[in-house]
């Protein structure tokens, strides 16, 4: 097997703003900052479904920008959980993001808790994101590496 056989490069938002997602939790812009600057992208794991006994891959890039939390990273199938996340990823039976946090700063207004600083501790490969909207999407060989898809379009 060639060394770039068993990985699969990915990217999409892992959360977005001012989005109220199932457990009714909204993220606030600015809220990753801070954990962010400390950790960076090597600080934070990637999992499969939230399973913390065996990443599946890294995360190359983490950076907020105006629509939400961004990452692009790179599965690898080389133990169990990650063959199967690979496995499933390439034939597009799952493609939700979820993030691993530990609340920081928020406030309740009526139902709704706005999370305004988070410590980001994992973003997962999941079956069903509490964020239905947050999604990946496997990055092909022929497409431009782009640090962030949205700002290259919004300066194109």
């Amino acid at each position: 097997m060639k060394e770039n056989e068993g990985i699969i490069p990915i990217e999409g938002y892992a959360s977005l703003f001012d989005r109220q997602d199932l457990a009714f939790d909204l993220v606030r812009r600015g809220a990753f900052a801070a954990s962010l600057i400390s950790k960076g992208a090597p600080g934070v794991r990637m999992l499969f479904q939230h399973d913390a006994s065996e990443p599946i891959g890294v995360w190359d890039s983490i950076l907020e920008d105006h629509q939400g939390l961004w990452v692009k990273g790179r599965v690898f199938s080389d133990g169990p959980l990650g063959r199967t996340a690979a496995a499933l990823v390439r034939r597009g039976a799952i493609d939700g993001l979820s993030i691993g946090f530990r609340t920081r700063r928020a406030r309740k207004r009526a139902q709704v808790r706005e999370l305004l600083e988070i410590e980001l501790w994992e973003v997962s490969i999941v079956t069903f994101p509490m964020l239905p909207q947050a999604r990946l999407r496997i990055v092909n060989a022929h497409d431009r590496f782009v640090a962030n898809p949205v700002a290259a379009s919004l300066a194109s």
